[in-house]
């Protein structure tokens, strides 16, 4: 039988401590403004919420879900073991979501704006990318945008090239990425009270 590990031994990506740090609203707000590179004033959080429509069809249990005072939702799942079809769980994951954001004889212009964020423990295209953002686009022109509201987002803690990406954020990957002995020495780093915040555990 494998041997449960302790509190002490846990690191933010187990699912326990990655859901208990991310369910303050404060560390939520940081980590998506973080990762987004936008300011949002505040946010609602929901840990571990579970989607069913009917009990034939897949249902979905998110992680961590939250939304701001825009109405914009997010949806930030772990992912420490790599797992094929990762595109296409995010596409059913974002589905989801929208078939709970829009009530019978709402219009579509009602319609929030969504984030899905994988947080993952390895490079899911294998590009080097820290981060990885994806939204629909015109394949014959630039100049046509679809303008669905949703963007779909996959954070590599193996990243190698930091080019466009916020410091802070690479920081906070390496974090993720290391083991506890490693963990400890990335937090002797000096850094903001408010970026601190995403490190308790």
């Amino acid at each position: 039988m494998k041997k449960r590990k302790t509190l002490q031994e846990l690191t933010i990506k187990d699912n326990f401590l990655f859901g208990a740090v991310m369910v303050n609203e404060e560390n939520c707000k940081e980590f998506l403004e973080m990762v987004l590179e936008i300011e949002i004033d505040q946010v609602k959080v929901s840990k571990e919420k579970s989607i069913v429509y009917h009990p034939e069809y897949k249902g979905v249990r998110l992680d961590v879900y939250a939304r701001d005072e825009e109405h914009t939702h997010y949806n930030i799942e772990m992912q420490a073991e790599k797992k094929p079809v990762l595109g296409k769980r995010s596409r059913y994951y974002q589905s989801q979501m929208d078939m709970e954001l829009l009530m019978s004889g709402e219009d579509y212009t009602e319609l929030p704006n969504t984030y899905v964020i994988f947080l993952c423990d390895f490079d899911p295209f294998g590009a080097g990318k820290y981060r990885y953002t994806f939204q629909s686009v015109c394949q014959e022109t630039e100049e046509a945008s679809l303008e669905d509201g949703r963007k779909i987002l996959f954070l590599n803690t193996r990243g190698k090239n930091d080019s466009g990406v916020p410091g802070k954020l690479v920081t906070f990957l390496r974090f993720v990425r290391a083991g506890l002995k490693e963990a400890n020495r990335i937090l002797e780093i000096p850094m903001s009270r408010s970026f601190r915040s995403l490190f308790r555990m």
